[in-house]
């Protein structure tokens, strides 16, 4: 064949392929069978049950710094504490399940894109004794590869959610553990200044019985109280060290390659801000998570009907020997043994079950968010309250110690007022400790900020990019 025959070959099959993708294009657009997505009605309470109030700062006098509804700051900047600034700025960086969660968005990401190209035609070369090339398409007659791209697209989206929520959980619990540490910072201290006070207390009792001033009863009690206070002592320096520990595997280093240095007390409690219930649908990722695999779940009845359907691919190409080839195949089911009924079956119990997953997740959000009001709430009160009984139990230690030294009372008097100071110290700190991590946990059960509008702004920044 010469050089003008096989120009005048390809200049057909150029005009060939035009005329099939154009046909393809225009058929592919008829008919798209299976229900359109849309989110199910559910009843939302017009407010939380527990009303918003504002927690007063029992530590260290700080301006109170409001709990974020929005990413315009991190949710964490608001206890002004520079450490565990940085390190919650290592959890995206360095935690191994992030980048887990990393990998499975990718590999959803991916999914959707294998999904996508199934719109496109496919080109391939090769061929045994007849080399050449040939371009095939499956014409999406009923919409089965549309509804199979909206699933992907919706479970990429998904991932997407569920990195934020694992980040924000994650995120969470670091703050969490940081601050046990640091309220086993602040009672390893006063059990230190306790059992200075309990050794002071012990060097009298035994100077007073080797002068026969007083009996061996009271070199016992001294010795049993500070011998408990130093158990407490180290029992906080095990907890302590945990805590470090598990601090250091959360920012994805070793152990014994991680230090936090002790330091003073100095966290706020910050205030709660108005919020309706109605918001957690849109800053909650993991309940964006579930709405979005209802999406997916919901264009997988679509593309499980359009499989009772006949299939159209079209395809045309050109061998080297053989010169251009080209047809269509139309394939329609007939019998398939049920499995076609199974299978949009299979779609529609899916589908029910991502609603209900839904469902639960909204009134489990609704939950956690009362639970954490209401324990700030009182927990605030239960704070201003043991305050009064670290105050009172103060004074009763100095009172009767002025007693003790006159002969009034006993030492045994003077032992059950220290214990009862020491227990009530360690009780606000106790309760200082659960305001904290209920703030987190209230930050994380409104969403730390997160809002569905960030995943709707990276997946079309993603598609762009395509």
């Amino acid at each position: 064949m010469n050089k003008e025959n096989k120009l005048a070959l390809i200049k057909i099959k150029t005009r060939r392929l035009t005329m099939i993708i154009s046909l393809a294009a225009l058929t592919s657009s008829c008919m798209v069978v299976g229900p359109d997505y849309k989110r199910p009605e559910m009843k939302v309470p017009e407010k939380f049950k527990t009303e918003s109030m504002q927690i007063q700062d029992q530590v260290s006098g700080n301006d109170q710094k409001a709990i974020p509804l929005d990413s315009k700051i991190s949710w964490w900047t608001i206890y002004n504490d520079d450490v565990l600034n940085s390190l919650e700025q290592q959890i995206e960086l360095k935690n191994y399940s992030v980048q887990a969660a990393l990998a499975q968005l990718k590999q959803a990401k991916s999914s959707a894109d294998i999904a996508r190209a199934g719109k496109s035609p496919a080109l391939v070369a090769g061929g045994i004794n007849d080399i050449g090339i040939l371009l095939s398409w499956e014409v999406d007659l009923w919409g089965r590869i549309k509804r199979e791209t909206e699933s992907g697209d919706a479970i990429a989206q998904a991932s997407m959610a569920d990195l934020a929520s694992a980040t924000l959980s994650l995120q969470a619990q670091l703050a969490q553990n940081y601050f046990l540490l640091r309220i086993q910072d602040a009672d390893i201290q006063l059990l230190e200044k306790t059992m200075n006070g309990y050794r002071r207390s012990l060097e009298i009792s035994q100077n007073q019985y080797a002068a026969g001033v007083v009996g061996r009863e009271n070199l016992t009690q001294a010795q049993a109280q500070l011998s408990g206070v130093e158990v407490q002592f180290y029992k906080d320096q095990i907890t302590r060290a945990q805590l470090e520990h598990s601090i250091a595997v959360l920012v994805g280093s070793a152990p014994a390659d991680f230090e936090i240095l002790p330091t003073q007390l100095n966290l706020a409690i910050p205030s709660v801000p108005q919020s309706l219930p109605s918001q957690l649908l849109s800053r909650r990722p993991d309940i964006a998570a579930a709405e979005r695999r209802m999406a997916a779940a919901n264009a997988q009845i679509g593309a499980a009907k359009a499989r009772a359907y006949p299939s159209l691919s079209v395809s045309s190409g050109y061998r080297l020997i053989k010169n251009l080839v080209g047809g269509s195949k139309l394939v329609a089911p007939i019998y398939t043994g049920g499995a076609i009924s199974a299978n949009q079956a299979k779609a529609s119990a899916g589908y029910q079950a991502t609603v209900a997953n839904y469902k639960q997740a909204v009134l489990t959000s609704f939950q956690e968010v009362e639970d954490n009001l209401v324990e700030l709430k009182l927990l605030d009160k239960a704070s201003q309250a043991q305050a009064k009984a670290v105050t009172a139990t103060e004074k009763s230690v100095e009172i009767l110690n002025n007693q003790y030294k006159a002969g009034i009372v006993n030492y045994q008097s003077i032992v059950i007022v220290q214990a009862s100071s020491l227990e009530n110290q360690r009780s606000a700190l106790n309760i200082l400790s659960r305001q904290l991590n209920t703030s987190v946990a209230l930050i994380k059960a409104l969403g730390g900020g997160w809002s569905v509008e960030e995943l709707e702004n990276k997946e079309a920044g993603s598609k762009e990019q395509d």
